[in-house]
């Protein structure tokens, strides 16, 4: 099933308060065609068709009424969000995974990145942690054979 890679963040990234960014997924596990570079996926030649992407984060010090949600792009266009929002509905302060996963075709130099999005206004805004020492934030995929 290639091309196939693995990727995650190496370190912790700022994500600001109520803005979309891209995530940092600066150290390769595998990849098996050279495909991913400068945080996004690349479909090589000849690599056309089904691929399965999984993606998950980890959000620091969420506060109340505080959300945050994980969305693919294709093309820089929203292909996948996460499916939903995870809320932080009490008064607690508390960090939060999210994974989610699609399954789309593509073609030749079709390209795909993970972005995060936080909004903790009602818990004085400001930026938030994305990932921490034990947890990264990561995105696989791999191309599809036989479907």
């Amino acid at each position: 099933n290639t091309p196939s890679f693995y990727v995650k963040q190496a370190s912790t990234q700022s994500i600001g308060n109520g803005s979309n960014t891209k995530v940092t997924l600066d150290s390769e596990v595998w990849d098996t065609d050279s495909a991913f570079a400068s945080d996004k996926f690349t479909v090589p030649v000849g690599g056309a068709g089904k691929y399965l992407f999984e993606y998950s984060g980890y959000l620091v010090s969420m506060t109340t009424n505080g959300f945050f949600e994980l969305t693919l792009y294709l093309n820089g266009a929203t292909l996948r969000n996460s499916g939903n929002r995870v809320y932080m509905s009490t008064s607690l302060t508390s960090s939060v995974t999210q994974t989610s996963s699609v399954m789309v075709e593509l073609a030749d130099a079709d390209y795909v990145e993970l972005y995060v999005y936080q909004d903790n206004s009602d818990g004085g805004g400001g930026d938030r942690t994305l990932s921490n020492a034990d947890y990264k934030a990561y995105l696989s995929g791999c191309r599809l054979i036989g479907v």
